[in-house]
């Protein structure tokens, strides 16, 4: 029973460059999520604003996606790991002119917003170029384990990391958690420097052709994309649930005003779904011989709503988080079956291209969501808005049943795309 619900981990004892590439991932993940702590504390700071610290996420979502597209149209035409290298080097840049603002004290703030938009457009293509390489690491077989493996280790950056950056920066200060976030991309260079190379599979045709325009090539990703019914549902139906699912915005607010716990209790609740989202990600054994996905997905998101809404209602600290756990836990599960699903519907030379678009579904989502909760939590009440984003996540779920039912219908025996081998 326990293999039967424990992750397969075979696919890290048969891939060489699958360990090299979740070991870097899970070292700089560590760095970056420390970082995402850093940077809006060190603005705060500054500024004594929350807008302007608010401000931030509006100044990152232009430059994550476009850089999203272009690192997905490059990725389908490029060596990915040479890539990977190259936007390590970026992002070290990036990490350490931070980390000598932080050393001189009191930097202009448009410097931190340029670094701030800067790091997050390296980011999206970090994630857009690794994302695509996972599945030429491993047998077919193999590729939900794997995939699983890849979503537990990340979600396990998101527990251990703020707290890290948290402590790094009460006893070393700012600058000591950017150097870190420098040290952690060195990391994750030197595990890439030992991978073998990994061109995209494109077939000989493709590959005698003319490379295509960067714009053109964007825009076959994206019809590529708009035609699969069954891609389409795994993005709509995480976008609903990230946009009235997701309250992560009214975290503080529910600590502060609701359960007069402060800052610990901000934090407990923000771990609470990326423990349970890890947790479930680990234990994800039982879906490596599980056929329709679609329908995982669909009852995972149905969880997640149903689990969003009984924290609203929860009347202690301890019950919201224990729902919050839920939610990741279901959400985990989601994450990985979309996951399977997207890479299994999408030939090699198009894998950048999606992958691209999943970025900025994901990405996207969550900061939907923090406008959408806040704003009807400013009408209403804060548990009024958690309450109801369940609610409204569970009905838009019934809404992308009807609108792609290819996702419903999706089988993973039966419509699995094969790449075409590497050309000469």
């Amino acid at each position: 029973m326990p293999s039967r619900i424990a992750v397969d981990t075979s696919s890290l004892r048969e891939s060489r460059d699958l360990r090299l590439l979740l070991a870097g991932e899970l070292v700089t993940g560590l760095g970056t999520q420390a970082t995402l702590v850093a940077l809006p504390y060190q603005l705060y700071v500054e500024t004594r604003s929350a807008f302007l610290t608010g401000l931030l996420g509006a100044v990152e979502l232009v430059p994550l996606m476009t850089m999203a597209l272009l690192g997905g149209a490059f990725a389908d035409r490029h060596d990915r790991r040479r890539m990977l290298l190259g936007i390590q080097a970026a992002l070290i840049l990036g990490a350490t002119a931070l980390a000598a603002l932080a050393y001189v004290g009191s930097p202009p703030l448009v410097l931190l917003y340029v670094l701030g938009a800067a790091m997050a457009g390296f980011g999206a293509v970090q994630n857009v170029t690794a994302g695509s390489i996972v599945p030429n690491l491993v047998a077919p077989e193999r590729l939900r384990s794997a995939l699983a493996l890849n979503y537990g280790l990340n979600t396990l950056t998101m527990v251990v990391g703020p707290g890290l950056g948290g402590v790094l920066i009460g006893v070393l200060g700012l600058g000591a958690a950017y150097t870190i976030d420098a040290a952690s991309c060195a990391a994750i260079l030197g595990a890439v420097w030992m991978m073998s190379p990994q061109p995209p599979r494109i077939s000989a045709e493709a590959a005698a052709a003319a490379p295509e325009k960067v714009w053109a090539s964007i825009r076959d990703g994206l019809r590529f994309v708009r035609g699969n019914h069954a891609l389409m549902g795994s993005f709509a139906i995480d976008l609903v649930a990230m946009t009235f699912g997701m309250p992560r915005a009214l975290f503080a607010v529910l600590s502060v005003s609701v359960y007069h716990t402060g800052a610990s209790g901000t934090g407990l609740l923000y771990a609470s779904v990326a423990a349970g989202a890890t947790v479930a990600a680990l234990t994800t054994g039982w879906l490596s011989h599980a056929r329709r996905l679609g329908l995982i997905v669909i009852w995972a998101v149905v969880a997640w709503g149903v689990a969003i809404a009984l924290a609203g209602i929860a009347s202690s600290l301890w019950i919201a988080a224990a729902m919050l756990a839920l939610a990741g836990a279901a959400d985990s599960v989601s994450a990985v079956c979309r996951s399977a699903i997207n890479q299994s519907v999408t030939p090699d030379h198009l894998r950048g291209r999606m992958s691209s678009v999943f970025t900025m579904v994901v990405t996207s989502g969550p900061r939907l969501g923090d406008v959408e909760s806040g704003s009807v939590a400013a009408l209403t009440s804060v548990r009024a808005s958690v309450i109801s984003g369940g609610l409204a996540c569970i009905a838009g779920v019934a809404l992308i049943v009807v609108a792609f039912p290819a996702l419903a219908r999706f089988d993973a025996e039966r419509d699995i795309v094969v790449s075409p081998a590497p050309a000469a």
